[in-house]
């Protein structure tokens, strides 16, 4: 490993703050503020109160914020189609946080749903989405998650590979129907960002080369039980910016123009994985110039082609739900820590950690930082929040500065964890994982139950049960 590859004790970007107790706006969800005594407030509760109510760790999730940005996001991208005489369809994304609530929160507000699991699809429709409206995506989708696709109507399958494609068809055929899909391409545009995070590689698990598209959709059309409808693609994720959608435009209108010489191509999704602020330098573009930027590229490609412009679809990911939500944890442990001759680290214990945030561990993911349960005039000092997990890894916030007197039974919040936090949770060292709370107009309300250590011990088939054989 060179020097280059270890990350520097103190990142370039972090800055000094005047005050450690600040909220930077863009990080925290629109409703965050602090009240005259100092304590954190999200949708109108204080952080105190949630942690007393319902424990810690906590996701807490504000439900307007959330409402608010499907709102925003369907009507930018329906503006930008409509401005070019087309509409535009906006899916959310069930892998960044699953509830039936929050399913029922988008689609209240006209935003369909992609899902990539059996699971997710249970979610879905047990949270009354309509399956005309679900896109089911993955590389590797079981004969029952796509016979039950197929029993339900999805609106679209996302295929993946040419098994895949006449496995569909086998089952779709069995069951007398016509099943719409869109095939997944590689633009080969790849989005600045992590690269586990970015999906538009041609060396890679999704997809298939876009200069395979001709073939693979002709195998498609010549299916009887299958439906065309459209490309897919997904350059990646966190993205700011509108260069990269615009070069990907570029090459897939190409292709869908000349697919159209061949049968109907009535779907562009364009993806999205649009990205959200984690940190104070962190500058998201405003979704309104992204819904513009990227429905005014693909208009100037088909008017260059000379095609119309199809029904546009988008996927932004975490930019509906990320920001809306908050972790709250409790402090159990600090120390300082000498890094150099001149740098000293307050090392901050929390009580949650990988098990309930893995995207430090897994991608080097920055996030901030504040305490939740007071204000602080002591001066701001580097620290690093840390999880009680067996790992040296386990991370929640790298690098922050936090008030020098951040000491055991503070209350502390990390913003920005809405997304592929709940997700990618995990009972690592058997801790249960935390309950989420949705937050509204100063009421809470437990949208998913935590676990309890006996929820864990229900699950090892070592231990006897009342009424087990």
């Amino acid at each position: 490993m060179s020097a280059s590859d270890v990350r520097p004790a103190v990142p370039e970007w972090l800055r000094v703050p005047a005050d450690p107790n600040d909220l930077a706006e863009a990080v925290w969800p629109p409703a965050c503020a602090r009240t005259s005594d100092g304590v954190l407030t999200v949708g109108g509760v204080s952080a105190t109160e949630l942690a007393e109510r319902f424990g810690t760790p906590l996701y807490v999730l504000d439900q307007d914020a959330v409402i608010g940005q499907a709102r925003r996001v369907r009507r930018a991208f329906a503006a930008a189609a409509e401005r070019h005489g087309t509409t535009a369809r906006v899916y959310y994304a069930s892998k960044a946080f699953l509830s039936t609530e929050v399913v029922r929160w988008v689609t209240g507000e006209g935003l369909a749903v992609d899902v990539a699991t059996g699971g997710e699809l249970a979610v879905a429709l047990a949270a009354g989405a309509d399956p005309g409206l679900i896109g089911l995506h993955g590389n590797n989708k079981s004969r029952l998650e796509l016979a039950r696709a197929v029993e339900l109507g999805v609106g679209s399958v996302i295929v993946d590979s040419l098994i895949e494609i006449d496995r569909l068809a086998e089952i779709a055929a069995a069951r007398g129907a016509v099943q719409p899909v869109l095939v997944r391409v590689n633009s080969g545009v790849h989005a600045e960002t992590h690269d586990f995070l970015a999906t538009a590689h041609e060396d890679q698990k999704f997809g298939f080369a876009l200069a395979d598209a001709d073939e693979v959709v002709a195998r498609i059309r010549d299916l009887p039980s299958l439906r065309f409808l459209g490309l897919h693609c997904h350059i990646g994720s966190q993205i700011f910016g509108t260069a990269g959608f615009a070069e990907s435009a570029s090459r897939l209108v190409e292709v869908h123009a000349r697919l159209l010489a061949g049968g109907e191509a009535p779907v562009l999704n364009l993806g999205g994985g649009f990205g959200i602020a984690y940190t104070s330098v962190d500058d998201p573009t405003d979704i309104e110039d992204l819904a513009d930027g990227i429905v005014d590229a693909v208009a100037r490609e088909c008017v260059a082609h000379g095609v119309a412009l199809p029904t546009l679809a988008f996927e932004p990911g975490r930019a509906i739900v990320g920001r809306a939500g908050i972790t709250l944890y409790e402090v159990g442990t600090t120390k300082s820590v000498r890094v150099s001759a001149d740098l000293e680290r307050l090392y901050v214990s929390v009580d949650g950690g990988m098990s309930d945030n893995a995207r430090p561990a897994l991608y080097g993911a920055d996030y901030s930082a504040r305490l939740a349960g007071r204000i602080s005039a002591a001066p701001p000092t580097l620290a690093r929040v840390v999880g009680r997990h067996c790992e040296s890894g386990d991370i929640v916030v790298d690098a922050e500065y936090l008030p020098a007197d951040t000491a055991p039974g503070d209350l502390l919040a990390v913003p920005a964890t809405g997304a592929y936090c709940f997700s990618l949770a995990s009972n690592y060292n058997y801790v249960p994982r935390p309950p989420v709370v949705a937050v509204s107009d100063g009421t809470a309300r437990i949208i998913v139950r935590g676990e309890t250590i006996d929820d864990l011990l229900a699950r090892d088939a070592g231990i006897p049960t009342e009424g087990a054989e």
